[in-house]
């Protein structure tokens, strides 16, 4: 199993969020982050005062798949999520040792 978090623009969040359902995916957890890459942040202008806008809105989607089903997930998001310009945001694969359900007490896989 392998843990996807996907950092992407918040406007296309919905648009990757239909993706990932379209494509099966089971669920999924959501934050609304800030953060910068090569991007650096930009300058604002407010009430004729110029100020340093360093950590920009983003969204971080984490999923858990199987790993049969990793290199898919990773098409999906790419596709959905991709502007073609800076800041569109990274994914990071990581592995994922165990997972248990709560509730049901279903463990690896079959708790996805």
């Amino acid at each position: 199993m392998k843990k996807i978090e996907a950092i992407v623009k918040p406007f296309k969040f919905e648009e990757v969020k239909e993706a990932l359902v379209q494509a099966g995916v089971a669920g999924m957890t959501v934050s609304d982050v800030k953060g910068y890459g090569r991007q650096q942040g930009h300058s604002e202008l407010y009430r004729g005062a110029e100020y340093v806008v360093d950590f920009l809105p983003k969204i971080k989607i984490e999923l858990i798949v199987a790993d049969e089903d990793v290199d898919s997930t990773l098409a999906v998001i790419i596709e959905a999520a991709k502007t073609g310009k800076i800041g569109d945001g990274k994914i990071f694969v990581s592995p994922i040792e165990k997972v248990i359900r709560i509730r049901t007490g279903e463990q690896d896989e079959e708790a996805i």
